[in-house]
Parts: structure tokens; sequence; C-alpha cells
């Protein structure tokens, strides 16, 4: 029985998802093969000999891009059973079964997939339909990463001149809160599962062997259980005082548990990612962040005062945006010196629809989207107003041309001006006038210290 996992992109990552269920379907006897395509080529003899081909589909982009390789697999190996499972698996079911797929798992996978090659393996039929999302409880292996790239292959954290080999792991998975422009609700309704502490130590202490000197946490939302997450840190940096790490909290949590930020300072948090998403509080509302502008300003405040630094994310693009509003996001993020550690990328993204979100509960977001579209995996939509979209695509190619995705200081700062330069411009300011007032935020302003981040720069 050989079986194929394949991850399409994972933010350049080692993929937990292939790691975990790896082990878990070798502890069933069979025989595994893990293709990252994020890093390796697609190896044809490896999947011909395949009787099972399960695909990893954390995310949009890792989903699109499986959609153009899973016709040239199914090509390849005509008899080979076809699985899809991740967080965009099941919401896109009925798209990935017409592309040849034959059993889409949703939620929890592990044991599902073990599951389903000791059926195959025993001669039984494929199932004739999805069981739906497993939400159960498992009790994790230590994830097998004997056959992926060495994490020299991966992205790397980068502090001024100096680099880290980054692994990757999670210590969660699923999410208590159910922001409506999420994915993570869609199929775990606000429930999210722990990964055991020694599981997690065991997968970072493998990792540090193999040359990781930081490592990224993938939990949606670190801090969604507390008595868990921060006894984990502190064992990983009593084992590996010289180790950093990086993980994602949303403002709510980072408020809420302010006091305790600075045991995450204390055992090597380099940064932490948070999904501020807008400055404007009617927008945050209909987003249901659960936190305001003054929350968020209140939250880097503190962040600054204990040395603990932030990288912020943001939907700069939705349908209530407004011209104003977009130069409003520009000045908030000058203002509160976030430019430096904010990826270019984030002043151009465009708020994805997916397969089941919660968005569409709103009446001005069903105004606007159109019908699903399996192959694109969204409901497109059009802002109101034609200027808004034009702006948009303006950014987005800007900050593709410009190659300063993952660029420190200067350069972020430089591309930031350019992207305020054309938003002042679309209102009919001139960029001095806009540049004026943005004023220190971003121009000729220094930065305290050189802003740590991931080299791999993009977030959907």
């Amino acid at each position: 029985m050989n079986v194929v996992l394949i991850s399409t992109y994972d933010m350049g990552r080692s993929p937990f998802g292939l790691a975990s269920p790896a082990a878990w379907l070798k502890r069933e006897g069979v025989a595994v093969r893990c293709l990252d395509l994020g890093v390796e080529t697609l190896d044809p003899d490896t999947v011909r000999d395949a009787d099972l081909i399960a695909f990893f589909l954390p995310m949009h982009t890792a989903t699109r891009l499986a959609a153009r390789v899973i016709p040239e697999v199914r090509a390849l190996a005509p008899r080979a059973h076809l699985c899809a499972y991740g967080l965009y698996a099941f919401p896109n079911a009925e798209y990935l079964r017409s592309l040849g797929v034959s059993r889409v798992l949703g939620g929890e996978f592990e044991r599902e997939l073990a599951d389903l090659a000791r059926g195959l393996r025993a001669g039984g039929a494929e199932p004739a339909r999805d069981s739906g999302i497993s939400l159960e409880r498992l009790e994790f292996l230590t994830p097998d990463r004997s056959g992926l790239p060495a994490p020299a292959r991966y992205a790397r954290l980068r502090v001024g001149a100096t680099e880290r080999m980054t692994g990757y792991t999670e210590a969660s998975r699923g999410c208590r809160h159910l922001c409506r422009h999420c994915p993570v609700p869609v199929v775990y309704d606000g429930r999210f599962r722990v990964v055991s502490r020694a599981v997690v130590l065991e997968d970072v202490r493998r990792q540090v062997a193999a040359g990781a000197r930081h490592i990224t946490f993938g939990d949606p939302d670190f801090l969604n259980g507390p008595g868990h997450a921060f006894p984990l840190v502190e064992a990983l940096h009593r084992e590996h005082p010289d180790l950093s790490y990086d993980v994602t909290i949303k403002v709510e949590h980072l408020l809420r548990h302010r006091d305790r930020l600075g045991v995450l300072r204390d055992t090597g948090c380099a940064f932490v990612t948070s999904a501020l998403e807008s400055v404007d509080d009617a927008a945050l509302a209909r987003l249901d962040k659960r936190h305001t502008r003054a929350d968020i300003e209140a939250v880097v405040a503190h962040l600054r005062a204990i040395g603990l630094p932030l990288q912020p994310t943001f939907v700069a693009f939705m349908p209530w945006t407004t011209l104003a509003g977009y130069r409003e996001l520009l000045h908030a993020i000058a203002e509160l010196e976030l430019v430096d550690a904010t990826g270019p990328v984030q002043l151009a993204i465009r708020l994805l629809l997916p397969h089941g979100s919660r968005l569409l509960e709103l009446p001005e977001v069903r105004a606007v989207a159109g019908e699903f579209d399996r192959a694109a995996l969204v409901h497109p939509w059009r802002h109101p107003d034609p200027e808004v979209d034009a702006l948009q695509a303006r950014i987005e190619a800007l900050v593709r041309r410009s190659g300063a995705g993952s660029a420190p200081g200067r350069e972020r700062r430089a591309l930031f001006a350019r992207v305020a330069a054309l938003a002042g411009a679309e209102l009919g300011e001139g960029s001095d006038a806009l540049g004026a007032r943005l004023g220190r935020g971003f121009a000729g302003c220094a930065p305290r210290a050189p802003v740590p981040f991931l080299t791999e720069p993009w977030y959907c």
C-alpha cells in the first residue's frame, strides 16, 4: 500500500499537515511519501506507484494551486484513490470531486486518512459520499518529517542582516471565535482542538536537531487556550533557551492577557502576528472582530512598552471601504509607527468571500456578491464605487512589481510612500500633501531596531 501526501503551498513552512498524517499512516504499516510542491517538483514516478494520493488544502492559494495539479496527478495515476483534506477541502468538496477527487475530509483528518488507507488496503470499496466534518478529539502523534525537505529549504526569520532557519508546528487547531471573514469558523464553528505539549515539544526538538533556530506556531490563535500556551512556551524555553518563535494572537486576547504577555517576550517570542484588519469601528463590527480602533491603539502601545514586536495584518479593501477610509488606514499605520512592521501585501489585500462565509449574513455583502465561482473558490464581488476597485488593482500591481513583499525597513517605507501617493492621487491630493499628513510615521524616520519578519511575504 503506497500513499502520497501532497502540499501545494503552505506559506513557506514545513507542512504539519503532511508530517502529522504521515505518522498516523506509517503506524498503519503503509509506505508514505510526502511531496511539498512549494519547494519541490512533482515526481511522476512517485505518483504513478501510489494507491492513495491525498492533497493537503489549508488555505485558498493552496487549493487554487491544487486544482492545477490534480488533473495531472489523475492522468499519471488513473487507478489511484484521490483524497483532499484540510481547512479548504470540505467547503469546496463539490468542485474537488469534479476534478476527480473521490474523498473529501473535513476538520480533524489524521484518523480518517488512516482509516481510509486501511480500508483501501483491505480491498474495501470507495465511499459513496464524504463522511462530513470530523471534530473528534485526537491523541496526536509526533509528526514524522523524515520525508520532508530540510528546514534550510523553507522560509527564514530575518532580523536586520541576520537570518535563522525556521521550523513550524501547531499547538492547536480551530478557533473559539467566529470572525465573519475567517474560513476557520466554516469548519470548526467556534471550537478548537489542542495538540499535547509532549507532541509539540518533540516536534520542535526534532526540527531543532535538523537545524531550525526559530519556530512558527501556526495556530489560528495561540491564546485560544492560555492554560496550554503559556506553560508550553515556558517548557520550550527551558529546553531551548536560544530558540525564538512567533505566534498569532487576536487583539481581544492580547488585551485580556496583557499582564502575561511578558512571558512570551521572556521565552523568546520574536514577534506576534495579529489580524487588526481595519481601523474603522463600523468595519470591525461587520467583521465581528470584537475589538475597536481604541483597542488596537492600546495593544500597539502595550506591546511596544514591553518590547514585544507586532506584525499586523489587514483586509484593506472591503465592500464598504471608501477612498477616504483607505487613506485613513494608511494614516493610522503611520501614526502607530507600524510601517516597518507591515508587509506591503497587507496594503493591497482584497476581501475573500469563500463558500459558507459568515459575511454573506450581511445584506450589504449579499448586495454586491455574485454566485459562488467554484474554480475561483469565492463569491466574486464588485465595489459599489469602481474607483475603489481600480485603486486596489493598482496597489496590488505595484506591490507585485516591487518585489518588496518581504523587504525590511527602508524598502518598506519607500513602497508605503508610493502606495500613499497613489491613494492621494485618487482623492485629488498631491503626494506631497498626503506625505505631510502622514509625516514622521514613514518619511525619513529610522526604525528603533530591525523589525523581525519571515521571508515568505504572502498571507492567504
